[in-house]
């Protein structure tokens, strides 16, 4: 039984209690003041922006939503928490009871499952440690960064809906791809900007209460995530077969990427450890129907609904899957369709393997910059489905229009339109019947020998002519019609 938390860094300029930067990279403990840093006499001051953005994300989940809610001080001492609590909200959270539709691994049934979303709630963020273990007779130590301390989070609770490693990771995949369409984050894992602690229980098979819940933390990747989870299910696993089942402690372990494996960190703290109550410094959040009006319809479409849309036009989920991924391909294989002519399929082909493997020979190259501008690749694409170039011919020629060959408004030294750059190579197909029996009479004449072999059941010898009519032709013979006429004509019709 797998339920996931997910902290989700809010993309405001500043913290969700102060006027700090919530810039990332800076040089360590710049991007502090006294209510960040908790110092006596210091009050909070709620950022409207997280608001909005929290609200956004949880009409997003489906949650339903407080219009009153509060704040909570979660108490509890480490270094990375300079005030020693937390503000967070425990008994009334503002998002409650939503779900994410995820698309779930092939491995695993396929399909879209609903996952629940427990509750949404919105607190703030603690600084970071980064530990220096002991070498020799040097002693270990650990540096306290708290630039991040006091940035804006929301907290996202599943149901415990999983049950394997790629499930967790779909769900993570899936949540980061809502988060980053809504624009109220950037889910960046390696940046610590969405974080996914995972609870992980096993029970035998007929039994309906729980096992012990054990939290794994510390998993940078979705593959970590996956890896991590697997590995806690076969070590509880293992342990209950075993009869030790007493032995499985609430705990919170982390994950040890190069050994592979689960590490205990520390006993989970429990609810009476924290020993929340109500924030004294902030009044009760109060938002109203039309505040939430105003945040819905301000929510761009969805990764579920493009990938329903793109699913209409006969798209294989596979496509549908990497263009969902990024919201600038979104964009820009609309753009595309909005020019008419090119079919979805041939389109997202294109888009997918040729233009994205380009797009990722260069870290710099981005697919809202790029000179390939959709007009341009629609008309190329089009080219090539109504038999005008072939589809090698395409490939010779994208390079030059990645490259910015044809402008959309046409420029000195360019050209106009993929058609003109076509004509101009002299790789416009050749569709014409006429000629090219005319092609394949020369090439037939030119080898009689071959001919006669074929003729005398020699029939792997198609090949040489199917090679020798599209040399004579340049490449330009449309394959269909010209195979079509080279076996005609070798079988003497």
């Amino acid at each position: 039984m797998i339920g996931i938390e997910t902290h989700v860094q809010i993309n405001t300029s500043t913290k969700a209690f102060c006027k700090c930067s919530t810039t990332y990279g800076n040089e360590p403990n710049t991007q502090t003041c006294p209510v960040c840093m908790g110092f006596p006499g210091t009050l909070p001051v709620l950022n409207e922006g997280v608001v909005r953005k929290a609200v956004t994300l949880g009409v997003g989940l489906n949650c339903a939503l407080r219009r009153v809610s509060k704040f909570d001080r979660k108490q509890y001492f480490y270094p990375d928490l300079p005030k020693g609590y937390q503000i967070s909200q425990f008994d009334e959270p503002y998002g409650e009871h939503g779900f994410v539709d995820v698309v779930m691994p092939v491995e695993d049934g396929g399909g879209e499952r609903r996952v629940g979303i427990t509750r949404a709630h919105m607190e703030e963020d603690a600084g970071k440690l980064t530990h220096f273990p002991a070498k020799g007779d040097q002693k270990g130590y650990a540096l306290a960064d708290y630039n991040r301390a006091g940035v804006a989070l929301v907290e996202i609770v599943t149901e415990p809906d999983l049950r394997t490693g790629r499930e967790v990771a779909a769900y993570g995949a899936e949540l980061r791809r809502l988060v980053r369409y809504l624009d109220v984050g950037d889910g960046n894992l390696s940046e610590g900007s969405m974080r996914c602690d995972v609870n992980v229980s096993v029970r035998p098979k007929g039994r309906e209460r729980f096992g012990t819940k054990v939290e794994v933390k510390n998993m940078n990747s979705f593959n970590a995530m996956s890896r991590a989870v697997d590995f806690e299910v076969a070590r509880q696993t293992e342990m209950i077969l075993a009869g030790r089942e007493h032995d499985i402690v609430q705990e919170t372990r982390t994950w040890d990427e190069a050994r592979q494996c689960t590490v205990s960190m520390r006993k989970k703290e429990g609810l009476a450890d924290y020993r929340y109550f109500p924030e004294p410094d902030l009044p009760p959040l109060e938002f109203s129907d039309a505040f939430v009006d105003a945040c819905r319809d301000g929510m761009p479409e969805l990764p579920a609904q493009v990938r329903a849309r793109y699913k209409a036009l006969g798209l294989p989920a596979a496509d549908v899957q990497v263009l969902v991924e990024d919201t600038e391909l979104v964009r820009y294989f609309d753009a595309c369709l909005e020019h008419g002519g090119a079919p979805a399929k041939p389109l997202a082909n294109w888009l997918t393997g040729d233009v994205t493997a380009w797009l990722k020979s260069d870290a710099k190259r981005a697919v809202g910059s790029m000179p390939l501008r959709p007009g341009v690749l629609a008309e190329f694409v089009t080219l090539i489905e109504t038999g005008v170039m072939s589809g090698k011919a395409g490939k010779d020629i994208l390079p030059d229009l990645l490259a910015g060959a044809v402008s959309v408004q046409g420029h000195d030294g360019g050209f106009s339109s993929v058609l003109e750059l076509v004509e101009e190579r002299g790789l416009t197909q050749i569709s014409d019947p006429d000629a090219i029996a005319a092609i394949v009479d020369k090439v037939l004449a030119a080898n009689p020998d071959q001919l006669a072999q074929f003729r005398a059941g020699k029939d792997k010898l198609k090949g040489f002519f199917v090679g020798a009519v599209l040399r004579e032709s340049g490449g330009r013979a449309n394959p269909a019609l010209a195979n079509e006429i080279l076996m005609r004509k070798l079988k003497g019709e």
